[in-house]
């Protein structure tokens, strides 16, 4: 047997060219889209009321706060919506844990799933912390404006890494692209130079990523809810240890047999051997810009699993004409794609409320009886007292339409269709009631933009006096003063 066939040729090979791109596209891109920039502001104000609604909920909060009690963090970056003040790994996980817990935040949907405004946890912890350091040194502080550009960066690495790529079918959760673009994007806020940014996005990789097992049935669970907490937080120490001198994994994607493409993005036959077929990379569709941001899904009427939107929606167009016929339905027909299918069509019992908002037909049904979707709605109470919920989710047939699933993926489109019909015992129905577009797509901005600003009144509400949210508003609804004020001056208007 030749040396070759008993030791490894230890050369260390440059850094993959995937893992340079998002790098290289952190450190220079520009963003010039005014488009973009506008569409962050309004992404940056419904997750923080994503966060402050999410206070509510006792489930969210135990997990809040410094691992150890009574912990004083100098410069502390600052938790919204609470008088936390925490090391900036820490409040990258209670502000991710936070804007993701109801499931209420932006949405991307092609090939991989995902909600970019995770990334929002490493971003405002990061840039809170590195203000507060900066003025303590005598420096000016960050400034909205570099919160707004980092959040158009973060959406860009996770979204475009998703159009062409399916994590979930080699069974990833899509947080492992919250951590990637975290730590490209809370990198450069930290001043990581590029070979240390290169470092940490390469960790990001390596790391041992998460399973969608908690998001799927039988194990459906509140993990799902902080998973992007997790994965933000990750990421924040990931470029810490980058900044200190921590060395870098060069091949981490395309490594021999132990980079993550051969480890955890092929599929292995009968003898655990990967099929060449198989050995797949990443796609990409297009070039990192803006494209993500400018695209991206807001959920404005109902905090539900976005490829339900359409679906609530119709159903509670429906609402009015089957209210007082309910106990006289046969059947309700739900029309839908794929992926719909593959993630939230369910039967049997639901466990919990992260397994109910993650059911299609638990939706459609109390969209049906209440006219309305609310996180509430989820909870283990209210099922218990309405039993007609699992009555009319017993009378469901989910079907699919291929048009819908084509355009669904169609990147002129990107629609997420749904359609519901209802059946009644003595043969008459309803119409059809078809949904393309959610009322949080781009091609619906103009008639969604007014809702997304009342949610964000709605939920501020929930936790200010009315004059610290006139003040609030008055200052988000202001793109320009906006982004000229500090970033340690905004997150004070959100300490309690």
């Amino acid at each position: 047997m030749s040396k070759a066939e008993t030791a490894d040729t230890n050369r260390r090979p440059d850094y993959d060219h995937e893992i340079q791109d998002i790098v290289d596209y952190v450190l220079s891109y520009h963003v010039t889209s005014e488009e973009a920039l506008n569409t962050a502001r309004n992404c940056l104000i419904d997750s923080l009321g994503c966060a402050l609604l999410a206070l509510r909920f006792p489930e969210c909060t135990k997990h809040l706060g410094p691992i150890v009690d009574g912990t004083v963090v100098p410069n502390g970056a600052r938790v919204p919506g609470t008088q936390l003040k925490l090391d900036p790994v820490k409040a990258a996980w209670d502000i991710g844990c936070l804007v993701r817990w109801l499931d209420f935040n932006d949405t991307w949907l092609a090939a991989e799933w995902g909600h970019p405004s995770d990334n929002l946890g490493a971003i405002l912890a990061v840039s809170d912390y590195a203000s507060q350091v900066r003025m303590a040194k005598g420096y000016p502080p960050l400034k909205m404006q570099d919160v707004l550009e980092s959040m158009v960066l973060a959406h860009e690495i996770q979204g475009v890494l998703a159009l062409e790529n399916s994590f979930n079918q080699v069974g990833l959760d899509h947080v492992v692209l919250v951590k990637v673009a975290s730590a490209a994007v809370a990198g450069k806020i930290m001043g990581a130079t590029r070979e240390e940014l290169l470092s940490a996005v390469s960790h990001a990789w390596v790391d041992g990523q998460a399973l969608r097992t908690y998001r799927h049935a039988p194990n459906a669970g509140s993990r799902k809810s902080w998973a992007a907490g997790d994965a933000t937080s990750r990421a924040v120490r990931l470029v810490d240890m980058a900044m200190r001198g921590e060395m870098g994994v060069p091949s981490a994607l395309t490594a021999e047999q132990w980079g993550f493409y051969n480890v955890l993005f092929s599929k292995l036959n009968q003898d655990n051997k990967l099929k060449p077929s198989e050995q797949s990379k990443f796609k990409f569709q297009r070039e990192y810009g803006s494209y993500v941001m400018e695209n991206i899904l807001f959920k404005l009427s109902f905090p539900a699993e976005f490829h339900a939107q359409t679906a609530c929606e119709a159903a509670v167009t429906l609402h009015a004409e089957v209210k007082d016929r309910l106990k006289d339905i046969h059947k309700i027909v739900l029309t839908t794609h794929e992926s719909a299918i593959r993630i939230i069509s369910k039967v049997g019992d639901l466990a919990n409320p992260a397994d109910r908002d993650h059911c299609l037909q638990y939706m459609v049904a109390v969209s049906l009886i209440f006219g309305n979707l609310r996180a509430e709605y989820y909870e283990d109470s209210f099922h218990a007292s309405n039993p007609l919920i699992d009555e009319l989710r017993s009378k469901m047939e989910v079907v699919e339409r291929e048009s819908y699933s084509k355009d669904y993926l169609n990147p002129e489109k990107r629609s997420i269709a749904n359609a519901v019909q209802i059946y009644f015992s003595d043969g008459t129905s309803t119409d059809n009631v078809e949904v393309e577009y959610p009322i949080g797509h781009r091609f619906r901005r103009d008639e969604g933009l007014p809702i997304l600003e009342q949610k964000f009144k709605d939920n501020l509400a929930t936790r200010f006096p009315k004059w610290r949210c006139e003040e609030i508003f008055e200052l988000c609804a202001d793109q320009d003063e906006l982004s000229e004020m500090s970033v340690n001056e905004f997150i004070d208007m959100f300490v309690i």
